[in-house]
């Protein structure tokens, strides 16, 4: 099938803090093949268990900055203080091989990639409720009072932008959201614009070319 298709697929998933889209992403990588997450970069302190250039490429914030003056960012934001950026070298790398390739990133960059890239396909995850996202931040005891109150309000902008996506994915029950992205995932590597002409005139009109 890949002799098929012109070029990788990007698809975008963002979500509030908490919403649960990494570990969503992180065991639809493990299920669909020829799918790549694009590392970003980050200049927050790793979590526990959180390894360098497999979850982020943990960097500096001079050296972020450097990366940002040399264009080197295809979109960056700043998220709770702290910034986090898509190498644009690694994500052209991916797609022009032929890859699939899934970004997890914030509303913000998200928007910024809708901007310069076009194509792709938005995928925003919610919580069930505001209420159970303010559980699940509680529960992940990784922050502060101060920093979950903040996180819920970030949440709460970022969920006005869920209609600039394509798809909607409400994360309640854990595997039925996995299906659902398993779905989008799989739908589009049959969408007519992923085959290439050349291979369908190869194929099946051979004769005509005589």
């Amino acid at each position: 099938m890949q002799a098929k298709k012109n070029s990788g697929s990007l698809f975008i998933v963002s979500a509030p803090s908490g919403a649960g889209k990494t570990t969503l992403c992180s065991k639809v990588l493990s299920l669909i093949p020829n799918l790549h997450f694009s590392v970003s970069y980050t200049t927050r302190q790793p979590r526990p268990g959180e390894m360098n250039d497999r979850d982020y490429t943990f960097i500096s914030r001079d050296g972020f900055k450097s990366m940002i003056k040399k264009g080197e960012f295809v979109e960056w934001a700043e998220v709770h203080g702290e910034l986090y950026g898509t190498s644009k070298g690694r994500l052209e790398t991916l797609l022009d091989s032929g890859k699939d390739v899934m970004l997890d990133i914030d509303t913000q960059g998200a928007m910024q990639i809708k901007k310069q890239f076009g194509e792709g396909v938005y995928i925003f995850v919610l919580p069930p409720s505001l209420d159970v996202l303010k559980t699940r931040l509680e529960k992940r005891m990784t922050d502060s009072r101060d920093e979950i109150n903040k996180r819920l309000r970030t949440a709460l902008s970022e969920i006005k932008t869920y209609d600039r996506y394509d798809y909607v994915i409400i994360n309640d029950i854990f595997e039925d959201a996995l299906k659902e992205l398993a779905a989008i995932l799989i739908a589009q590597r049959a969408h007519v614009q992923k085959i290439n002409p050349l291979w369908i005139k190869k194929s099946f009109f051979k004769e005509e070319e005589k």
